[in-house]
């Protein structure tokens, strides 16, 4: 059977295209000491969630008039985030599309915080084909709903893309999409990234369309 050529690679945003994931722990802490003061280090164990996801396991019932106030200070400290990119990302990109190969971020993250990263990170726009937020998925990650729709906006097959993911959510998403699927270990150890994922990264540094092809078995 002749193997299929990548036509289509689908990052995650936090922890997969912007180094973010430290910061998001420090804001997280706090919230979760101010709210949940019997369960330290939750904000370790909600990493890789979505704020839907967050809200119904931790913030329901009588906090959920919480959420709210959790969500305007989390748009608030958004906006002073610095958004830097996994060391080797933009180069990556720019050798993906030589070979003509589609981009895409595929994000939980809402139109508000994109806006802080436009501001952030001028030429971000650039470096992709299409941007999916969380206004355009019917179902949050690990359902494979807003990968299969980026594909699909892409003109690709699933088998033709790679997905980048660093949450479990997300890794289970990407292969749940029948695509292959790289994790990057900014957020999870390399045991757990391992176990749902066909190659695991640090980061971007010596990466390219050939060594990628290669690892995963699409024709070069």
């Amino acid at each position: 059977m002749q193997e299929r050529q990548l036509k289509a690679a689908l990052f995650d945003l936090d922890g997969v295209v912007f180094d973010t994931e430290p910061q998001y722990t420090v804001f997280w802490g706090e919230q979760c000491r101010l709210y949940h003061p019997e369960h330290p280090g939750l904000e370790q164990e909600i990493k890789g969630s979505t704020l839907t996801q967050i809200y119904d396991c931790w913030f329901s019932g009588p906090l959920t008039k919480e959420q709210p106030v959790i969500t305007e200070r989390l748009n608030a400290y958004e906006q002073q985030m610095s958004y830097d990119y996994i060391e080797g990302f933009i180069a990556f990109v720019d050798d993906l599309h030589r070979h003509g190969v589609k981009t895409a971020v595929v994000t939980s993250s809402n139109l508000p915080k994109m806006e802080s990263v436009y501001r952030k990170q001028p030429g971000f726009k650039q470096l992709f084909d299409a941007i999916l937020t969380s206004e355009d998925f019917e179902r949050s990650k690990p359902d494979p709903d807003c990968y299969l729709k980026a594909a699909l906006k892409l003109g690709a097959e699933p088998d033709a893309c790679v997905v980048f993911e660093d949450s479990v959510n997300g890794l289970h998403s990407g292969l749940d999409a029948q695509m292959k699927v790289v994790g990057l270990l900014t957020t999870n150890p390399l045991a757990v990234v391992a176990l749902l994922s066909d190659l695991q990264v640090s980061d971007y540094v010596g990466l390219t369309y050939d060594t990628l092809s290669r690892s995963l078995k699409f024709a070069l």
